[in-house]
């Protein structure tokens, strides 16, 4: 029996980022593939963290090491997506604003 390869679900990537208040950038705590991308993303909704969608960007972040820093390129994008994070949970109910693209110019410093 052959399967055909066009047909394969690609595994589900994810990262989870963790910053700390005086640090210079934030970190990558846990990322992965398959089902330890299902945990990360699960847990993150468990405990009503915000999950974003962007596989441009998750796939940037796989290649930071666990416990590191994101590197200065990818600064704006994750500073674009933490402010509007910032937005959303102050708007108190008002409209919700559609979130940074962070597929355009991700490595333009």
């Amino acid at each position: 029996m052959m399967l055909d390869d066009t047909k394969r679900k690609v595994p589900q990537t994810a990262v989870a980022l963790a910053y700390q208040s005086g640090t210079p950038a934030p970190k990558v705590v846990a990322k992965g593939s398959g089902l330890i991308a299902d945990r990360i993303i699960s847990t993150a909704r468990e405990h009503g963290v915000f999950v974003h969608e962007s596989k441009e960007l998750v796939a940037l972040l796989m290649d930071v090491d666990l416990d590191r820093q994101i590197p200065p390129g990818l600064y704006r994008a994750i500073a674009e997506l933490l402010a509007w994070l910032y937005h959303i949970e102050s708007a108190n109910g008002g409209p919700i604003p559609p979130p940074p693209d962070t597929s355009v110019n991700l490595t333009d410093t």
